[in-house]
């Protein structure tokens, strides 16, 4: 990644990690222990003008220790994701680029780095966190931005002239791939201007941009894995939720049937909860009259799997209404049996006292 006169390529290589540490942040307080700003503040590019946050993220900018030409920035997202972004420039031909791609996705010291400075925050910003988490969930993602190629081709002519490479870049692989395979890959290219480009993958991605519509972007892929961060997180509590529920049904007793109100208004609780947070966290961007900007987020959300963990959260919140109205009817039902038993018991009660008086 040092700077090369003759290279080929200019731009940036950048490594998005995301953690999900607490359930919700407040915002204001957060900004006023770190001293931070809010994304859009100061903001000279047109990002701030095609998308806009109900809740924008507070933003704070750090120091990568022994590379002072890396930026490090760190953003708080309300409903609970801390994301990191170490960002250093690049200069070198289509091999290097593919080295360094394949190096990234493989194996990185960055998100041992990433994990440090999170706990660092977290410690430094607790107060502001409400219910943080035990264990975090993370993803991360890798984006590789050319802001200058060789005789600024279009995109048409680098996708003909370059597919190989730039397929080979998103999949982080050395080794030349199938005509099939790369195909595939280029399906997800996207261009809005004859000269930029953008192809996108599960966990990479190859951008040819502006300095401005990089940005933009950069915040939609990062947008997207923190919505990606979150429905997981949904998916793993309702899924111990549920395994809980399964449990007390699997407790035939008379005490065990009891119980199941108490199950059932638990149950109720996590229900209300994620459904509120993942409304949240679904409705947290939105596009002002850009819909290049959604098309590309739309694309960038089912590359990676969004809209699968999304249908997975839906269909265990649906299991999980279902699983409540029937706890309700269980014990409707034990209730009505205690209540028959007992009127049985006080007439053979008062048959016992009324044959008992004869005698």
């Amino acid at each position: 990644m040092d700077s090369r006169p003759n290279a080929t390529l200019r731009g940036s290589a950048v490594g998005l990690f995301l953690f999900d540490v607490c359930e919700e942040m407040r915002l204001d307080e957060l900004r006023s222990i770190l001293g931070a700003r809010r994304l859009g503040e100061g903001m000279k590019h047109a990002a701030g003008e095609q998308l806009f946050f109900e809740r924008p993220p507070v933003v704070e900018d750090a120091q990568f220790p022994g590379d002072s030409r890396a930026r490090v920035r760190v953003k708080y997202y309300d409903y609970g994701v801390l994301s990191v972004l170490f960002e250093f420039p690049f200069a070198g031909d289509w091999p290097d680029l593919i080295a360094l791609s394949s190096r990234w996705i493989s194996e990185t010291d960055l998100q041992t780095r990433a994990e440090a400075l999170t706990k660092e925050k977290v410690r430094r910003t607790r107060p502001a966190l409400i219910k943080p988490y035990e264990r975090w969930l993370s993803e991360d993602y890798f984006i590789f931005f050319m802001r200058e190629i060789t005789g600024s081709p279009s995109a048409a002519h680098l996708l003909g002239t370059c597919g190989q490479q730039i397929s080979q870049v998103v999949r982080g692989e050395n080794a030349v791939l199938s005509d099939d395979e790369r195909r595939e890959i280029l399906q997800s290219a996207m261009s809005y201007y004859p000269n930029d480009l953008a192809v996108l993958g599960w966990n990479a991605a190859f951008v040819y941009d502006s300095m401005a519509g990089s940005e933009t972007t950069m915040q939609l892929l990062e947008y997207a894995n923190s919505q990606l961060l979150e429905f997981r997180h949904y998916d793993d509590l309702l899924t111990r939720e549920l395994a809980g529920v399964y449990d007390s049904l699997g407790k035939k007793t008379l005490i065990g049937r009891w119980r199941l109100p108490g199950e059932a208004s638990r149950l109720q609780t996590v229900l209300l909860d994620v459904t509120e947070l993942t409304e949240r966290a679904d409705n947290a961007i939105k596009f002002l009259s850009d819909m290049f900007s959604a098309r590309l987020y739309r694309l960038a959300a089912s590359k990676i799997g969004v809209p699968d963990y999304k249908s997975l959260t839906q269909e265990k919140l649906r299991t999980a209404e279902d699983l409540y109205r029937f706890l309700i009817d269980q014990f409707h039902q034990s209730r009505t049996f205690v209540l028959e038993l007992v009127v049985v018991l006080i007439l053979l009660i008062e048959l016992v006292y009324v044959f008992h008086g004869k005698m």
